[in-house]
């Protein structure tokens, strides 16, 4: 059986090049711009939204700033695109898809999949390639 193949993660952060850094700027402002448009403004009168309503865009409104983050860090800033696209998909998958099988999609589970449909542009900005060596292949950190 051969052995695992060990994978230096210094060597896997220097090999994106500066066009796919800026690919990968793209998909942060472009996803941090559309929640600062739709979500900021709702921040202001939170606290008369609906309890989950509320959660919901105080949590949109941390990740567009965390996607701000991913303009000067867009390497580092990597896991919360994948956390975006993640619960997008198992919300897809679970919710969207069942729905419209059953032919029973409302007015509202059809503006969420729309709003989530967007997610083909951060998935499409993603260097899978790198994030499979990166996050799959590189070991962890020691557990000390």
């Amino acid at each position: 059986m051969p052995a695992a193949r060990i994978v230096d993660a210094t060597a896997i952060d220097e090999e994106l090049s500066t066009r796919r850094l800026n690919v990968l700027r793209f998909g942060y402002a472009f996803w941090g711009v559309g929640l600062a448009i739709v979500k900021w403004p709702l921040i202001q009168n939170a606290h008369s939204l609906p309890v989950m309503e509320g959660v919901v865009a105080c949590l949109l409104t941390a990740m567009s700033l965390l996607a701000f983050l991913g303009l000067r860090y867009p390497v580092r800033m990597l896991p919360i695109l994948l956390f975006e696209v993640t619960w997008k998909v198992i919300w897809i998958a679970a919710v969207a898809i069942p729905h419209l099988v059953s032919d029973d999609l409302d007015a509202a589970t059809r503006a969420v999949l729309f709003n989530c449909s967007f997610v083909v542009v951060i998935v499409a900005v993603i260097p899978w390639r790198y994030t499979w060596r990166r996050y799959v292949q590189t070991p962890g950190d020691a557990w000390r």
